[in-house]
């Protein structure tokens, strides 16, 4: 038995004995969890390769890298089988005891928190309202939002059905807060520098009408003394899958005692509005043995000194290559954790970011980036990556820039087929549905600007260019706190244009058809 299953065995059975004794229980025999890469991956036979993960804490990626105790926790805790409200009742107190707060549960993840955060303002704890949500009529309807601080991670608000008024001015705020607001909410962007107004400012604000406030702190490290507590923040909302290092799908909301037990009252299991909102025996214990270490064991400055150590080896290999430069990025707040911001020259080294992201996913072993989309440079972060990954990653983005191909000659425009000026009329055909855009094209040379309008965004804009018949633009528009890019490319030819529309990196790409409907100009 080498030295990480022992160590990890010797903690297992010290957690088996703790929680079997908090439960009244016999603990079963402990058994050796299994090394990472000990054995074929439960991935593999699935057909999913796994990657070294140098996105750190994205969701979709995986999120950070869990801590070996919290592993033994949520092992563990699948043994036994406990009421989930006689949990809740045991580890919320002492999650609060170590947050600083009057009160804290353990959630679906943040957005999990942020939602049954924002439907106990609204509901309050009454039974009837609860079920009604998101019907929220005769009830306390608006949630007041800085407009700099408006995400699309709004919807976890607006699920609830609450309308979002955006403000910018401390004067503005005082008009917008009356009969109608049930909450204010927020990002984690209102601790910054150069905001219209601060945070407590704005909680001020808010408290004089009576009114609760909601942060979305998801990636924040829960620090005690917590800054948006110290500002009178009713509620904060962390992930626990993050720079926490629990359970991914776990999440934190903590803050006001009453708030706190409406947002319980209507979070799964209980049968109303956030019943789909569901956290497990598992993620609840998981979050709270997370939650411990970070008050104990665990150390935030040594990781930052390991990980900075990773950087300085990643930096020298890559400081060999001609065109390729990067910089160590320390954080100001103390609830974040080192980058290393990679880029290069691209008339030395002719690659897209996508390019390279793609050859680093395709190669063995596989490396998941944020090398996406166009430019030539992209954060490398550490949250996620395993001791001695730092090395194949160093070597392997060296070997990519290496064998890259030199830049590439722009495509000579040639002259437009046809003047796209005039209204078009686009339909574009999605998975299961289909929708019809209006563009507004003014066609100079090979250069296209206008606006668009779709069933959701009444005003967006567009950009492009035309070299013949093939034709690109580019939209961008917005609703509530999202913003979407498309890139429309295709053919054009008599009045008629069709091609391919990609929707962002997540979405993939579909079909679309236009024809003009407008004159020429």
């Amino acid at each position: 038995m080498n030295s990480e299953t022992s160590r990890r065995t010797l903690f297992r059975a010290g957690f088996v004995s703790r929680l079997a004794s908090l439960l009244g229980l016999a603990a079963p025999a402990a058994v050796p969890i299994p090394v990472r890469g000990s054995g074929p991956s439960v991935y593999q036979r699935f057909g999913v390769e796994p990657f070294i993960n140098c996105t750190s804490t994205y969701t979709i990626n995986g999120g950070s890298r869990q801590l070996p105790e919290v592993i033994a926790a949520v092992e563990q805790a699948s043994h036994y089988h406990v009421n989930i409200d006689e949990l809740m009742s045991k580890v919320g107190p002492r999650l609060a005891e170590l947050l600083g707060a009057e009160a804290a549960i353990v959630s679906s993840g943040a957005a999990g928190a942020v939602t049954c955060g924002a439907a106990a303002c609204i509901a309050g704890g009454d039974p009837e309202k609860m079920q009604k949500l998101p019907d929220i009529t005769g009830m306390k309807r608006e949630c007041v939002v800085p407009k700099w601080s408006r995400s699309y991670y709004d919807h976890a608000v607006r699920a609830t059905g609450a309308t979002m008024i955006e403000v910018e001015t401390l004067a503005e705020l005082d008009r917008a807060l009356g009969p109608r607001t049930a909450l204010a909410h927020g990002q984690a962007n209102l601790l910054a520098e150069g905001n219209k107004f601060s945070l407590k400012q704005y909680v001020d604000a808010c408290h004089k009408h009576g009114v609760p406030v909601l942060i979305d702190a998801a990636a924040d490290l829960p620090l005690k003394p917590n800054p948006y507590l110290a500002a009178g923040v009713d509620l904060v909302a962390c992930s626990g899958g993050k720079i926490v290092r629990g359970p991914q799908t776990s999440g934190l909301l903590f803050g006001r005692k009453n708030l706190i037990q409406a947002a319980w009252q209507v979070s799964s299991p209980h049968i109303t509005f956030g019943r789909s909102i569901k956290v497990s025996k598992e993620e609840i214990i998981g979050l709270a043995v997370a939650i411990e270490a970070l008050f104990s064991t665990r150390s935030r400055e040594a990781e930052d000194r390991e990980w900075l150590g990773w950087f300085q080896y990643v930096k020298q290999r890559l400081d060999e290559v001609p065109g390729v430069t990067s910089r160590v990025v320390i954080p100001k707040e103390k609830s974040y954790y080192p980058t290393l911001q990679i880029d290069w020259d691209p008339e030395v080294i002719g690659l897209e970011n996508w390019e390279l992201g793609k050859r680093l996913l395709d190669g063995q072993p596989r490396i998941m980036t944020h090398a996406e989309g166009e430019g030539h440079g992209f954060v490398l972060r550490p949250a996620a990556m395993y001791p001695g990954e730092y090395k194949v990653v160093a070597e392997r983005l060296q070997e990519e820039f290496r064998k890259a191909p030199r830049a590439k000659a722009k495509p000579a425009r040639i002259p437009p087929a046809a003047n796209l000026s005039g209204h078009w009329e686009l339909d574009i055909t999605f998975l299961a549905s289909s929708t019809k855009w209006h563009l507004y094209i003014d066609n100079d040379g090979n250069e296209l600007k206008g606006v668009y309008r779709s069933p959701v965004v009444p005003e967006g804009t567009l950009i492009g260019t035309v070299s013949g018949d093939r034709v690109e633009i580019r939209s961008r528009g917005r609703h509530e706190g999202m913003d979407f890019n498309y890139v429309f490319s295709g053919k054009t030819q008599e009045g008629k244009m069709e091609g391919m529309v990609a929707l962002g990196w997540e979405d993939g790409s579909v079909g679309w058809t236009g024809r003009r409907v407008g004159s020429t100009g």
